[in-house]
């Protein structure tokens, strides 16, 4: 006799279906808390820079309920999920049960309240009937089997459904709340959970391009969106044409769980040199955030793109959201940049970002782009082999932010110093090029072609800058890595410079910064004179590139 038969076929799931809508409607109240207490409460005081022992004592505990409040939303959005995929699978279920049902009635079956299936049709024929009716009796015994294990296999669903959703359920412990594990714990759980509800890890786009990785990411439902961020933050944090918001929110995931990994390992002393160093990278990206979170100002609010500790690591930071600005910048930093001086970077970006919008640019992002391994102070920076793959890192990120972009099209600038340069060059002049208005370079050893024309984009807004003093300019350009931007012949045109040296063109209050500036707010910069000047003999150890 099938179990649950009855149950199953008048199942209501009204009340199922409401459970679903307040989990969703909590969890989606402990987001709005988390967010109101980063830019609330401990945001602006740390813009305030509140310093002491108590300070140090109070954000430790009024950080903990911070955290606490994230590891909630996701524990929260995990059993919302069960639950609705719980209720998907028993709907399908009952769905094919009341189909078996109502197809075996219809061919002449009867099915009782209890599932049982019987033929009203006489018994089997004797041994004396002819062949035929042996023949049409054993295919209605077969049909009838059928229609048995149609009703069973629909009941089977059910079940399962119920035990494997109570089961996950089960291991949603409130207590690791105040756990020093509490993020790792609910990430743990909304994989199990994501796989359950055939959300599965390798269905997150690898290596397609960002308009088919938005178009999967705009194809999820809200809790679907929420369940893969909570799962696997370090995959959707990187995904180049989703919206900023959601990678933000996926990568300040990740730095969490990186920093309660790496607390861990310090307490019990096992941070090595690597770990001490990524550590204090994410430290400083961390005291950025906190401060950019006090900000009344949403222009300086930071996103975080991209976080990743392997190797040297690589930060995508961008202060203002590109996703809505009139303009947007990327910045490409150079040799032996890390996540060590990532605070740096995003200092750097700042002063861009300012810059442009005092020449009337209106809203403006910039964004500083550490995607790629760069190289150190040795015969790596004298070659492409570092630029290459990030070339199409870079390409692939820009032509995310115009998939991700709402509105009016952007008016977008890449920039790139030193190295930086060789890396904007080798991702405008392949694949079809940055979809950049305009591509700006300081510094620069090269951008791996012999001519702006090369970077598919209109010479005119090909912009080159260059200080006399600045060994890079001067000596290591029309070397191994191209020839100089800042030559005539290159094709481009270049920028007033009035700074020196090879880190100058950031100095606030200069001209080179105020040439930058205007460049992003898509306006003429005042230009400069083309290198004629002949170059000094390079030092042994030069400059960052």
């Amino acid at each position: 006799m099938p179990e649950h038969f009855k149950e199953l076929l008048k199942q209501d799931f009204s009340d199922l279906e409401a459970a679903i809508r307040s989990w969703q409607k909590l969890a989606k109240t402990l987001e709005d808390a988390q967010g109101q207490h980063r830019h609330k409460v401990t945001g602006p005081l740390h813009a305030s820079e509140w310093q002491g022992v108590d300070s140090r004592y109070a954000f430790m505990k009024m950080e903990a309920s911070e955290a606490q409040l994230g590891t909630a939303q996701s524990d929260v959005t995990s059993i919302a999920t069960v639950l609705d995929t719980v209720h998907g699978e028993m709907k399908e279920a009952q769905h094919s049960l009341r189909q078996s049902v109502r197809t075996a009635e219809a061919d002449g079956f009867t099915v009782d309240d209890h599932g049982n299936v019987t033929d009203d049709r006489p018994s089997c024929p004797t041994g004396n009937a002819d062949e035929e009716a042996q023949e049409d009796h054993a295919m209605r015994v077969a049909v009838m089997t059928g229609y048995k294990n149609d009703i069973q296999a629909a009941l089977d669903q059910a079940s399962t459904a119920d035990w494997k959703g109570m089961q996950l359920l089960q291991k949603i412990d409130a207590f690791t709340l105040d756990k020093d594990y509490g993020a790792q714990a609910a990430k743990d759980g909304a994989r199990q959970v994501a796989d359950f509800a055939h959300l599965d890890e390798d269905s997150i786009p690898s290596k397609k391009s960002p308009k088919e990785n938005a178009k999967w990411w705009a194809g999820l439902s809200e809790q679907e969106r929420q369940e893969y961020i909570d799962a696997y933050p370090d995959k959707i944090g990187w995904l180049d044409g989703i919206p900023s918001a959601d990678r933000d929110e996926a990568n300040r995931k990740a730095v969490d769980l990186s920093m309660a990994n790496y607390d861990m390992k310090k307490q019990n002393g096992e941070l090595g040199i690597h770990d001490q160093r990524q550590y204090e990278g994410l430290q400083k990206l961390q005291t950025a955030l906190d401060k950019a979170d006090g900000s009344a100002d949403s222009s300086k609010q930071l996103y975080v793109l991209g976080i990743d500790t392997k190797g040297d690591g690589r930060a995508l930071v961008s202060q203002g959201n590109p996703d809505a600005a009139r303009n947007v910048a990327v910045q490409v930093p150079g040799t032996d940049n890390d996540l060590v001086n990532l605070d740096e970077q995003i200092d750097r970006v700042g002063r861009l970002q300012e810059a442009a919008q005092a020449k009337g640019g209106g809203s403006t992002a910039v964004v500083s782009w550490l995607g790629y391994d760069a190289p150190e102070v040795d015969g790596s920076m004298a070659t492409t082999g570092r630029a290459e793959p990030a070339g199409d890192d870079l390409r692939n990120f820009t032509h995310g932010l115009r998939e991700s972009h709402q509105g009016e099209r952007a008016h977008m600038t890449v920039l790139g110093h030193s190295y930086g340069s060789t890396v904007v060059g080798v991702g405008a002049s392949h694949g079809g090029g940055l979809d950049a208005d305009d591509v700006v370079v300081v510094g620069s050893p090269g951008m791996a072609v012999d001519h702006a024309k090369d970077l598919n984009m209109n010479p005119d807004h090909v912009w080159a800058g260059w200080a006399p003093d600045d060994i890079v300019s001067t000596a290591a350009s029309d070397q191994t890595l191209g020839e100089n931007p800042a030559d005539k012949e290159f094709g481009g045109k270049v920028f007033d410079v009035d700074t020196s040296g090879h880190g100058g063109y950031w100095d606030e209050g200069s001209e080179s910064l105020a040439n930058q500036g205007r460049i992003i707010a898509g306006k003429r910069p005042g230009q400069g004179d083309y290198h004629l000047h002949p170059a000094p003999t390079p030092p042994e150890t030069g400059p960052k590139w």
